[in-house]
């Protein structure tokens, strides 16, 4: 019965394949709203299946099975190329081959981020953007940002994957963990307010929900600096005392 558990988690986790393929359905509709939709519930399946997994414990209870591939798998998906094909085949990206190539960079550098052995930290952060295109795309489609803008932030991000900043990961790092999952809670419900507004959603409440992304760079950057001098103090504390003392 445990084992029938820890196999239910890792068809919980599957379920966020067949919702990126809702999304790259309706993107194709024109159904923007609908797409958000799936967004908020894969952002719900990828913020719980974690919790579960540990509970059930998936990892010893069925370790034929690589519960960290599907995920990976699955996010790739859900947080990476379905929001790119919402951008390109809404209009949100230039035409022609330009705009190809501006789709392609965000997710040939998350292939680089969701194979690289350090992308989760041993402290539970990620390093690099978090490839959060979802997040992004979202905020081009409420706000109806132009194809200049749009193109300026999938390239900016794109960049910010390769530069090793500690971002949070919200349900593993242990640094203010309460305070960050409350964030997230209230801005998961703050997101499904905006999409249930949608096609005219409050530009007021919009505002109020980029406090989260605001707070969580904020956040980020500051345990960076902090786990760096951290990290500095204690190589410099466990140097050999003649070494120390050298110059």
């Amino acid at each position: 019965m445990q084992k029938l558990a820890a196999w239910a988690v890792h068809a919980y986790t599957a379920i966020g394949s067949v919702l990126a393929l809702g999304m790259v359905h309706f993107a194709y509709e024109g159904d923007e709203q609908t797409v958000l939709w799936l967004f908020l519930a894969a952002m719900f399946v990828d913020g719980t299946d974690g919790f579960m997994a540990r509970h059930f414990r998936v990892k010893e209870l069925v370790p034929e099975f690589d519960g960290a591939l599907l995920d990976n798998i699955v996010d790739y998906l859900t947080y990476a190329f379905a929001p790119i094909v919402l951008l390109w085949a809404n209009g949100y990206l230039p035409d022609g081959l330009w705009g190809g190539t501006v789709a392609s960079l965000p997710l040939l550098a998350s292939c680089y981020q969701f194979c690289r052995s350090d992308a989760k930290t041993d402290d539970h952060f990620f390093l690099g953007f978090p490839s959060y295109w979802n997040v992004v795309a979202f905020y081009v489609v409420v706000v109806g940002m132009s194809v200049g803008v749009t193109t300026v932030l999938l390239l900016v991000f794109t960049v910010l994957v390769f530069v090793p900043v500690k971002y949070l990961y919200p349900s593993r790092t242990e640094d203010l963990w309460y305070l960050n999952m409350s964030f997230s809670a209230a801005w998961l419900a703050v997101f499904g307010v905006i999409v249930a507004q949608l096609p005219d959603p409050s530009m007021v409440l919009i505002v109020v929900s980029m406090a989260y992304p605001v707070y969580y760079v904020a956040v980020s950057l500051w345990l960076t600096a902090k786990t760096a001098h951290r990290t500095r103090r204690l190589n410099s504390s466990e140097r050999p005392a003649d070494e120390a003392t050298t110059h």
